[in-house]
């Protein structure tokens, strides 16, 4: 719709009807003027109607009206709420939908099993192709109830805490599911972390269970996970019972606290036995983030009734929590779960699945199409991919080659690529290139306009509002929406010095972005001290810690690396004692297998530099700047080092840097 155009005039008259005081009223806005609405519908029917730039005016403007109306019509409650929203954003103190209950279990089950009980919910897309599993709502419904009843005879009650570690699956769905039914939180953890970064988390959350499996299968391996859990609860006293279900024909072993789940196996939509093949933060979100990625589906990705969703993010990362799970089962949809890799069993994975399944919107990470675009566009081209309506990126900022090569190749110029950019914290979307006006223009590889409710600002380095366009800083968001984390689980002190000390008034991203002539948005990349691997974030300090538990190592400092597949990979500065000097190539090798043993695989740093000392500043501070300089060659423009307390520690590095370089290029010609 045109502005200008009808719209315009409705949402003024939205704006007056809410903002105008009827008898006995004030203007406080919507949670005082509910009595006053039309019948459930009517609102979202009206808003419907009008054009997104004035959607996300009203959104911005008036967010109780926006969210109030959204949330009353488009989600089921047990018990109205008499408030939209109670923020201040200073303080930490988000509350939303006050007065009201709901329950997100109900929302996507139990609604949808009202409308089409035998509409599809998930297709599990198994490791081996051809395989794929099908459950509608109503299967689901009645595992998720099982789940439920079994957690609840266990003694799981409100307020419990329960750790998942399951592989891409219908019953991990199930768990997520069965957890917000009974009102116990879920914490997911991804089925590739090793026993310590698992014990971690459940530490951190106080979990009295684990859900599990025997095993996981991806990429035509078996992945381990029940001998992890044991591994990990040894140290986890909270843990009362570890739920295991039997997804190999490998045996296991049972303990004291193992529950086997036939029971919820048994039910007919599991068929698990048909062939083979920093600190960790715990963010606290409330049910009603719902409401933010319901949203999302219709306005970013163009979701319509009937399609199938194919987000093949694992459900261990917020992504598939909101973009797998929630997200579509709440707007009614079929939703995608891939198990397997996208080479697997070639490197036509992906698209033989948008085929075989009839995928309308495709959302994946960067990572995987920079390592899918090195191969011939014949493994693209062979398979039938008129289904495909939408694509997007996720997880990072995508690079203009790959953007190309999938809006191009992928999706044959004709679908929209939404360059999402969000995270953990924010619940769902905050900007990207939809919704906008038919024909709005999409500028590759930029993120661009924010979503509903979220208004984007950008602080210089004294703290200061930067105003106008052509500028760059800090990104913040000024104003809260309901997708927001709540807390850090036990350290809420922690969570507002993270996010809201830094620019008081307002959420700060850690991203930096560049606001263009047009007034787009660009992400630039982390100011703080996390990289991004292959769409995972890992905090340097995390790897620092556990390099730094090797008996030989007294030091290092990690920064990361741009990396033409991963996005970024870590650099590990290491500082050997003298004793060890003699045969650095066996440290360095522990210090991998380390690493993969305190946190996983993929953080495994790319690249180990040995050095005799670090640049630090008089007081201490390791100078990460002149580090990063040094990995990514640019060592001739280290800017102002005086500062160091021995600024010939520069030289030494560089030196050290150049061996290294040299060292590496013979053995790759080689």
């Amino acid at each position: 719709m045109a502005p200008g155009s009808r719209g315009t005039g409705l949402f003024r008259t939205l704006l007056i009807r809410c903002r105008t005081p009827g008898p006995g009223q004030t203007r406080t806005g919507l949670h005082r003027c509910l009595s006053s609405l039309p019948p459930p519908g009517t609102w979202t029917s009206e808003l419907s109607r009008l054009s997104h730039r004035d959607l996300h005016r009203l959104s911005v403007t008036d967010p109780d009206l926006f969210w109030g109306s959204a949330a009353a019509d488009r989600l089921r409650w047990m018990k109205p709420f008499h408030r939209v929203r109670d923020c201040e954003l200073s303080s930490g103190k988000i509350s939303w939908f006050l007065g009201g209950k709901l329950n997100v279990s109900e929302n996507c089950l139990d609604v949808n099993v009202e409308k089409h009980p035998d509409r599809v919910a998930l297709i599990w897309e198994r490791d081996e192709p051809g395989t794929e599993v099908k459950i509608t709502y109503r299967e689901l419904l009645e595992t998720t109830c099982r789940l439920a009843n079994t957690l609840k005879s266990h003694g799981i009650q409100k307020g419990d805490r329960v750790a998942i570690y399951m592989p891409v699956s219908p019953l991990a769905v199930a768990a997520m599911l069965a957890c917000a039914r009974i009102g116990a939180v879920h914490t997911v953890v991804f089925a590739g972390f090793s026993s310590e970064a698992l014990a971690g988390r459940i530490q951190d959350a106080q979990c009295k269970a684990v859900l599990t499996c025997n095993e996981g299968v991806r990429g035509g391996r078996l992945v381990k996970l029940k001998s992890t859990v044991d591994a990990a609860v040894k140290s986890c006293p909270t843990v009362q019972h570890v739920f295991v279900s039997q997804r190999t024909e490998t045996p296991t072993v049972m303990g004291e606290l193992d529950v086997p789940l036939e029971e919820v196996r048994h039910c007919n939509i599991l068929y698990w036995m048909v062939g083979f093949w920093g600190h960790v933060s715990g963010q606290q979100f409330s049910r009603h983030s719902v409401d933010l990625v319901l949203l999302c589906l219709q306005y970013v990705f163009d979701y319509r009734d009937g399609d199938v969703f194919g987000c093949v993010a694992d459900v261990g990362w917020i992504t598939g929590h909101s973009y797998v799970v929630y997200g579509p089962l709440c707007n009614g949809a079929t939703t995608i779960l891939f198990e397997s890799t996208p080479v697997y069993p070639n490197p036509g994975r992906y698209w033989e699945t948008v085929q075989r399944l009839g995928i309308s919107q495709f959302y994946g990470a960067p990572t995987a199409l920079r390592l899918l675009l090195k191969y011939d566009d014949s493994w693209v081209k062979k398979y039938e991919r008129s289904s495909l309506r939408t694509l997007g990126s996720v997880g990072e900022p995508i690079n203009h080659e790959a953007w190309h090569w999938f809006h191009s190749v992928v999706g044959d110029g004709r679908c929209p690529l939404v360059d999402t950019w969000w995270q953990t914290e924010t619940g769902g979307v905050c900007i990207a290139p939809r919704p906008a006006e038919d024909g709005a223009p999409i500028i590759p590889a930029m993120a661009m306009r924010p979503f509903f409710g979220i208004q984007p600002v950008l602080m210089g380095e004294k703290g200061e509002l930067l105003s106008g366009n052509c500028v760059s800083g800090a990104l913040c968001i000024s104003q809260p929406w309901p997708g927001m984390a709540r807390s850090i689980y036990g350290d809420h002190q922690r969570f507002i010095e993270a996010y809201f000390k830094p620019y008081p008034g307002c959420y700060f991203t850690g991203d930096g972005a560049y606001r263009s002539e047009d007034g787009y948005y660009q992400i630039t990349g982390r100011m703080d001290d996390v990289i991004n691997v292959s769409g995972h974030r890992l905090g340097t300090a995390e790897i620092e810690d556990a390099l730094d538990e090797h008996p030989a190592v007294p030091e290092t400092a990690v920064i990361g690396i741009p990396h033409d597949i991963k996005g970024e990979v870590p650099f590990a500065f290491v500082v050997l004692k003298e004793e060890f000097g003699d045969d650095p190539a066996a440290i360095l090798q522990q210090l991998r297998e380390l690493v993969t043993t305190k946190i996983a695989k993929y953080a495994v740093p790319e690249h180990f530099l040995v050095v005799k000392r670090l640049p630090k500043t008089r007081s201490g501070k390791i100078m990460r700047r002149i580090l990063r300089k040094v990995a990514v060659e640019t060592s001739g423009d280290l800017g102002d080092v005086s500062t160091l307390d021995d600024p010939s520690v520069v030289g030494e590095i560089v030196d050290a840097h150049e061996r290294y370089r040299k060292r590496r290029s013979s053995q790759e010609k080689h």
